[in-house]
């Protein structure tokens, strides 16, 4: 169920039944699933693939919490590596690589788009990249950064048919809390920095888009919906203009944008479940 563009007080009526009981289990969501329910044979097809992830900061936390779950789970038998050259994907290897620059989400486009066409699209079995929060603020054009995205991608899949590209949404931050000093500055029109929850409402938006156009029909790593879920299954989110919107749970988070350990493990178990469920 998508619960974006529902009213506030059914949303709320939801969201008060999930925290009271067992967790409400939605459509296609596999956030429930664990590595512990996948055999041996199954985990070891992983260490079968050539997979390239293109990333900054809170990539660099999803390979930190990959790195957890191989350390305790010696079975799955990825070899993990910095991509360098195209020759790194001649052989089963999970190739990760830090794209583009942080605040220019173009750039990171660009620059997945050119590790395909130098060598790594005809290479690889897997291929993805991810935003990171600071790429998109509220005064963001989501919608054209979007189209950007989407013109790209439909170039990259009909030039390596042999490649699935995966989609992923963007993290979140935690939302800002209703403390004296927030409420007077929203009061006053002034910005409440880093954890303005408009921030947050954009990064929504564009989520928004990747879902409507690839969920169900393409690969999403949905990791706005993986940071948002509580361990009991609930939802961390706020409201705004009767509009409900999501944000990161702060038990995965430290500094309130980047993945703790207990974050970082989460969120990597649901990438490598995606990736043995592909």
């Amino acid at each position: 169920m998508n619960f974006l563009f529902k009213t506030g007080l059914a949303v709320l009526l939801i969201f008060t039944v999930q925290g009271c009981g067992k967790p409400v289990k939605q459509e296609n969501r596999i956030i429930y699933k664990s590595l512990k329910d996948m055999s041996g044979k199954t985990l070891m097809k992983l260490s079968q693939k050539k997979i390239f992830f293109g990333h900054q900061s809170v990539g660099n936390n999803i390979i930190d919490g990959i790195r957890d779950i191989i350390k305790d789970n010696p079975e799955i038998n990825i070899k993990l590596i910095e991509y360098k050259k195209d020759t790194d994907l001649d052989n089963p290897v999970f190739a990760h690589t830090e794209i583009g620059h942080n605040n220019d989400p173009l750039s990171k486009i660009n620059a997945f788009r050119e590790y395909m066409e130098k060598g790594a699209g005809s290479k690889t079995d897997i291929a993805l990249f991810k935003f990171c929060f600071v790429d998109i603020d509220k005064d963001s054009d989501v919608s054209a950064l979007f189209e950007k995205y989407k013109s790209t991608m439909e170039i990259l899949k009909e030039k390596y048919p042999g490649t699935t590209f995966i989609h992923a949404t963007i993290p979140l931050i935690r939302q800002n809390k209703n403390t004296i000093g927030s409420i007077i500055k929203k009061a006053l029109g002034k910005s409440q920095g880093l954890f303005d929850n408009e921030h947050n409402i954009k990064r929504n938006i564009y989520n928004q888009y990747i879902l409507d156009k690839y969920k169900g029909r393409e690969p999403v790593f949905d990791i706005a919906e993986i940071e948002s879920v509580h361990p009991d299954g609930t939802r961390e989110f706020f409201f705004e203009q009767s509009r409900v919107f999501y944000s990161l749970f702060p038990g995965y988070t430290d500094d309130g944008g980047h993945l703790n350990k207990i974050g970082r493990r989460h969120v990597a178990e649901q990438f490598l479940l995606l990736l043995l469920n592909l």
